[in-house]
């Protein structure tokens, strides 16, 4: 899976951390796999014929000899990685990659003697960082754009060639991780979580039941959050940003501010105004659950555009259902509504009027009205509603399956899956275990409604509540 870092200025910065040891000793053995020259020796294999910074010298020559205006920023820098679950690929096929990838990019087409100059470095097993100059020897510049595009698709080559992990092709609909120092700040602070999983989390849920913009951001500040409109030259609001109390950039000199598109791309203002439905008379959970149920058996039967707005409707419905189960679930139907948001974002055109979208959408509004003895108590009717929910999913996942949609099929199962579990606590014994105190975290969100107590153990301490999984995984800082 090819990884664009941002463009610098700084060819011998960028190797001297491509060739030490990492923020935290994880680089082992770096060295050159492959290069524009193949006689080209390796800084940290031989030392005594070329040091790091004439490597940096000799890629920054083309640039350096440009007559004509230079590139503010002439370091081109990607990062290629195979799945953990993968073999480990030889320094050879590595090579092979990193010539194939640069070709395609517009970097070193094949055969092109005038192209700009690059270097394939290797320092872990699973991946390699492709860094070049973006000025040809012949004087030109290269032509890079849609670098990324076509890099993707060569690499679904290698995958089928290789028999590696297959990677859904790039649609924009996978999850925006948090970066490196995002996590690393979360520890220092000793949160349970980066600032950007609790704003998505958060927002997310908003959008779901909001009937309008001021509904919408009203709910974000009633949820705790700072909230900051953009406004047109006429004065509406066309745009919108959020942070989290207390969570600061510049030595605390200002809030660190997250608009919604860089949260997610379904969750730009545009994006949620789709989701907008008028209020409904409240409804109890069991009508939820027929709802439920009449949407999934339309959205196994639907067609491209209609089910893409069908799984944007259950994606809503789950977060909503995540905040109003009982604690008993809360964490597992949590994590399944994290596990299901990209199969929520369809590629391609959706339409937003199906019957399967409006019952989701309206049984969203049902739980969001519950009375509170349905949400807190009841395991028949939390029961009903987490197979109704499971339903829907395993419907969506079929859906995904039919359109080839990857990643989305993915993504559905492991929630349907998380469901499942969920729906066989509602049905076993609780269990007795010493208390612990939970992790540190920022409360954004008003507190729910209590359900009933847990039962007393035998010493009189109360059963710990289930834990919440940790944040799926997502790729790291590019360097």
């Amino acid at each position: 899976m090819p990884k664009k870092g941002e463009q610098g200025a700084d060819t011998a910065g960028l190797l001297a951390y491509l060739f030490g040891p990492g923020d935290r000793d994880e680089h082992t053995d770096p060295h050159i796999v492959a290069a524009w020259d193949p006689a080209l020796p390796c800084p940290a294999r031989t030392p005594d014929r070329i040091t790091l910074s004439g490597l940096a010298l000799l890629l920054d020559a083309p640039v350096d000899a440009l007559r004509g205006p230079k590139p503010a920023e002439h370091v081109w820098h990607v990062s290629v990685r195979n799945a953990p679950t993968d073999r480990t690929l030889t320094d050879a096929e590595w090579a092979t990659v990193a010539a194939e990838m640069v070709a395609v990019a517009g970097i070193a087409p094949h055969g092109d003697e005038q192209a700009c100059r690059w270097v394939a470095v290797r320092h872990a097993p699973d991946h390699i960082h492709i860094v070049a100059t973006l000025a040809r020897r012949d004087g030109r510049g290269p032509r890079i754009r849609g670098d990324i595009l076509r890099m993707h698709t060569a690499a679904r080559t290698f995958e089928t060639a290789w028999g590696l992990s297959p990677m859904s092709p790039l649609d924009e609909t996978a999850r925006r991780a948090p970066a490196t120092g995002e996590k690393e700040k979360a520890a220092r602070r000793g949160l349970s979580e980066p600032a950007r999983e609790t704003l998505q989390r958060t927002v997310r849920q908003a959008a779901a039941l909001a009937t309008d913009d001021i509904d919408f951001l009203n709910r974000l500040r009633d949820a705790g959050l700072r909230v900051r409109e953009h406004h047109d030259e006429n004065g509406a609001v066309d745009g919108y940003a959020v942070a989290l109390p207390g969570d600061r950039a510049d030595h605390g000199s200002r809030p660190v501010w997250f608009s919604g598109r860089t949260l997610a791309y379904d969750l730009s203002l545009p994006r949620i105004r789709e989701r907008y439905e008028p209020a409904l008379t409240p409804a109890d959970i069991t009508r939820a659950h027929h709802r439920i149920r009449e949407a999934a058996a339309l959205l196994a039967r639907a067609g491209r555009t209609e089910g893409a707005g069908d799984v944007a409707a259950l994606g809503d419905l789950l977060t909503v259902a995540a905040a109003v189960s009982p604690a008993t679930v809360r964490a597992h139907v949590r994590a399944a509504a994290a596990a299901f948001e990209q199969a929520s974002r369809a590629p391609g055109a959706r339409t937003l009027d199906g019957t399967a979208r409006t019952r989701f959408k309206a049984a969203t509004r049902a739980l969001e009205h519950a009375p509170r003895t349905a949400r807190g108590g009841g395991a028949p009717a939390v029961l009903n509603l987490l197979l109704a929910l499971v339903e829907a999913i395993e419907a969506a996942t079929a859906w995904h399956r039919a359109q080839h949609h990857r990643a989305q099929t993915t993504a559905a199962a492991q929630a349907a899956a998380l469901l499942r579990e969920a729906a066989d606590l509602t049905t076993a014994p609780a269990r007795t275990t010493t208390p612990q105190a939970p992790p540190r975290t920022v409360r954004v969100t008003p507190a729910a409604e209590r359900g009933p107590a847990p039962p007393p153990t035998r010493n009189g301490a109360t059963p710990r509540p289930q834990p919440a999984p940790p944040p799926a995984p997502g790729l790291g800082r590019s360097r």
